[in-house]
C-alpha cells in the first residue's frame, strides 16, 4: 500500500478546509514538520499544548492536527522559555520525534461540513443550513455556526439534558438561560465562541442558542431582547466532536487512495478548568434561586465519552 507523504495529506485536507476560507487573522496551515516525510499516523486533537504533543510522540504519530493554532498572534522565537515557552517546546518535541503539526481553524469552522456541523451531530439535531452563509458558496452550505431542527419539540430543560449527554464532559457543564419548561423546536449552533453572532440568531428566529464562551454583558442583553434561549457549554467540548469528523474524512480519502494511513483522535480534556465548586450560600432575599438540570452521565469520567 503507498504510504503517503505530508504534503499529499495537507493537499487532501486542505481540499476539505480550504485555507482562503479562513479569517484575515487566523493562523492556519503547517506550523512545523517536513513535507517530504511520510505519513502513517494521524493525530487529531483541539488543541496543540504538551499533553497532546506526548501524545503525538507515544502513538508514534508522523501528523499532528490540531482545530486551535499553537501562535495565533505571531512570535519571534519557539525557545521552550518565558510564560509561552510550552509553546516552544510542543514544537521541539514534535520536532524531534519526526512529527508535523497542521492547524485547520476558521477554515474548518466555516467548511461543509465545519465544526458546527459535527457539534449539531453531537446533539442530534438536523442541519437546515449555516447561521451565517458564505456568500462565496454557490450551494449555500458553507459559513459560520448552523440553523437546526430537532425531530420532535422538547422542554429547554430536556434539550439542555440532550447537549449534556452528547458532549464531552468538562468540569463546568453546560449553564442555561431561559424557562426550562419552554418549548424548543429550532436550535442555532456554533463551536466555540459565539457570543459575536447574537444578531444573526435573533435573524434566523431559533428557539435556543448553543455555544461557549457567553460572557455577561453580551449574554443579559440578549436575554432582555427576547428569544432565543441560551445554553452555554465549555468552549473545548462544543469543538472536540470535530475530531472525530475530521478523523473519519480522513480515513474516506485514505481508503480512497489505498493509503496505509491510520487515524487516531486524541480524549485528552484540555479545557483549562479542572474542578467545579457549586455555590453553597443562600440567594439574595426575594430573588429566584439558580435551577440544576440534570444529564445523563458520560460513560467514563474526564473521558470525551
Amino acid at each position: 500500500m503507498p504510504v503517503p507523504t505530508v504534503s499529499d495529506v495537507i493537499a487532501e485536507l486542505d481540499a476539505l478546509w480550504p485555507p482562503e476560507l479562513a479569517e484575515s487573522w487566523d493562523a492556519v496551515g503547517l506550523v512545523c514538520g517536513d513535507p517530504a516525510a511520510e505519513v502513517r499516523r494521524v493525530l487529531f486533537a483541539v488543541d496543540p499544548v504538551p499533553e497532546v504533543a506526548a501524545e503525538a510522540v507515544r502513538l508514534g504519530a508522523d501528523l499532528l492536527v490540531t482545530h486551535h493554532p499553537l501562535y495565533l498572534r505571531g512570535t519571534t522565537s519557539v525557545a521552550p522559555v518565558g510564560p509561552a515557552g510550552f509553546k516552544g517546546r510542543v514544537v521541539h518535541e514534535l520536532i524531534q520525534a519526526g512529527a508535523a503539526l497542521l492547524v485547520a481553524h476558521t477554515n474548518a469552522d466555516r467548511a461543509d461540513p465545519g465544526v458546527s456541523d459535527a457539534l449539531a451531530a453531537a446533539v442530534d439535531l438536523r442541519v437546515t443550513g449555516p447561521l451565517v452563509p458564505d456568500t462565496t458558496d454557490p450551494a449555500g452550505r458553507r459559513g459560520l455556526g448552523r440553523v437546526c431542527e430537532l425531530d420532535a419539540p422538547l422542554t429547554l430543560a430536556e434539550f439542555a439534558a440532550r447537549a449534556a449527554h452528547g458532549l464531552p464532559r468538562t468540569a463546568g457543564g453546560l449553564r442555561i438561560a431561559g424557562d426550562p419548561e419552554a418549548p424548543v423546536r429550532t436550535v442555532a449552533v456554533c463551536g466555540g465562541s459565539g457570543d459575536s453572532l447574537f444578531a444573526e440568531v435573533r435573524a434566523a428566529g431559533v428557539d435556543v442558542f448553543l455555544t461557549a464562551d457567553l460572557r455577561h454583558h453580551p449574554a443579559a442583553e440578549a436575554r432582555e431582547a427576547g428569544p432565543p434561549f441560551l445554553v452555554d457549554a465549555a468552549h473545548w467540548a462544543t469543538e472536540w466532536p470535530w475530531c472525530e469528523q475530521a478523523a473519519a474524512q480522513l480515513d474516506e480519502i485514505s481508503d480512497r487512495h489505498g493509503w496505509a494511513l491510520r487515524t487516531h483522535v486524541s480524549h485528552a480534556v484540555t479545557d483549562p478548568w479542572t474542578a467545579h465548586a457549586p455555590s453553597t450560600s443562600p440567594a439574595p432575599a426575594g430573588s429566584s434561586s439558580p435551577g440544576a438540570i440534570g444529564a445523563p452521565p458520560s460513560s467514563s469520567p474526564g473521558a470525551p465519552r
